[in-house]
């Protein structure tokens, strides 16, 4: 019987203990540091007696010991066996992903939904409740225009004219159309009464338990009445909080992670969770996942919204997140940047225009795989 370190395993300290995760079958698990060196000794498939020989230190009967926790514990497996397969199949699968992306997605898997007490609800918030509007009040302010928002174009007909864009045309955007934007986004539409959690806010775009912990900042490069720089949106008082000053289109492509089209783009909006206002409520882990979900949900909101207005919106998920942070202030810690969008007058052809996928597009076009031999079922 041959074994191998399970290729999805993450190991770390926490606190005063060292932590071995095998995080597509168990939970974690603390082990004695010098555990790794019997790890190690598994890096390639090896039976017991071929792995004691390199540990030298050690007599066989502790590795025998030793091998059979980590065997119990899915740190260690069985050639042939379907947990080994599984692993092989997630590692080669997830490949360049790994072990960052595969760690988060299987580690905030299948997790317990425990309900927090009222008192133990607020012990991680700074001062009590976590506030739900940020401010900014020794920032210049702009107070923004509470003009009706243009938006009276048929839904079906926004759905299906929505676009992203790359390529803008150089006039600026009007205050009064950054102002909609930004207030129908992330402007409070009403508050509701949520008992010993007080008032919570309601927005456009849903939100995990009404948490709304996303802070909208703005770059502004060339929007009418607005001096370029970086602002944080004051929703509550719909204004803009002066950060930095100045804005350029070098900026905003060396922010956006190098992509040289956003130099042209109006103005960025950028998404910031405020962690505590998820965390006091929901401690699992797998509530981080639900941040990004809302990010995505401000995204089409957002995009929906400039569409029905006449204006090309984008969004990215590529920037430079420590950078980002720095520009606006943020600690990257308590407040940290997830997505960029952002909107202008499009400067691209009509992209509904664009040809029509034919026969021959399809002859060119992997549309699905027959089922082969030895494929492995879909799974999580």
């Amino acid at each position: 019987m041959r074994l191998r370190r399970a290729q999805c395993l993450m190991c770390y300290w926490h606190e005063d203990d060292f932590i071995a995760h095998p995080y597509l079958r168990d939970k974690p698990i603390t082990l004695p540091p010098e555990a790794t060196e019997i790890l190690a000794a598994f890096g390639q498939w090896a039976t017991v007696e071929e792995a004691a020989r390199q540990l030298s230190s050690y007599d066989t009967d502790s590795v025998i010991e030793a091998v059979g926790t980590l065997r119990e514990h899915n740190l260690l497996l069985t050639e042939g066996s379907p947990e080994a397969e599984r692993d092989d199949e997630v590692a080669r699968r997830w490949g360049p992903w790994s072990p960052e992306a595969s760690f988060f997605h299987y580690a905030t898997q299948d997790c317990s939904y425990e309900e927090l007490t009222e008192e133990g609800r607020y012990e991680l918030a700074a001062d009590g409740r976590p506030a739900i509007f940020a401010c900014y009040p020794d920032a210049e302010r702009l107070l923004l225009p509470r003009t009706p928002p243009r938006l009276d174009a048929p839904f079906g007909e926004i759905l299906y004219r929505r676009r992203t864009h790359r390529s803008f045309a150089p006039q600026p955007v009007a205050q009064e159309d950054l102002a909609t934007l930004l207030s129908t986004t992330f402007g409070p539409v009403d508050f509701i009464d949520a008992g010993g959690l007080g008032a919570l806010m309601r927005r456009t775009s849903p939100s995990g338990g009404a948490r709304h912990e996303l802070e909208a900042y703005v770059g502004i490069r060339h929007v009418v009445g607005v001096t370029p720089g970086w602002y944080h949106y004051n929703a509550r008082e719909h204004s803009l909080e002066l950060l930095t000053a100045g804005c350029t289109g070098q900026d905003l492509a060396s922010l956006g992670g190098g992509q040289s089209w956003m130099a042209d783009a109006p103005f960025v909006v950028v998404l910031a969770a405020v962690i505590e206002r998820m965390l006091v409520k929901y401690r699992f882990p797998r509530a981080y996942r639900v941040c990004l979900l809302n990010a995505g949900h401000f995204g089409q909101t957002f995009a929906l919204a400039a569409t029905g207005m006449g204006l090309g919106p984008f969004q990215t998920g590529a920037f430079d997140d420590s950078a980002v942070a720095e520009r606006l202030g943020l600690d990257g810690t308590t407040v940290t940047p997830l997505y960029m969008l952002g909107a202008g007058a499009s400067a691209d052809a009509d992209l509904t225009a664009r040809p029509p996928a034919t026969l021959d597009t399809f002859t060119r076009t992997t549309l699905t795989h027959p089922k082969r031999a030895g494929d492995v079922a879909p799974r999580g």
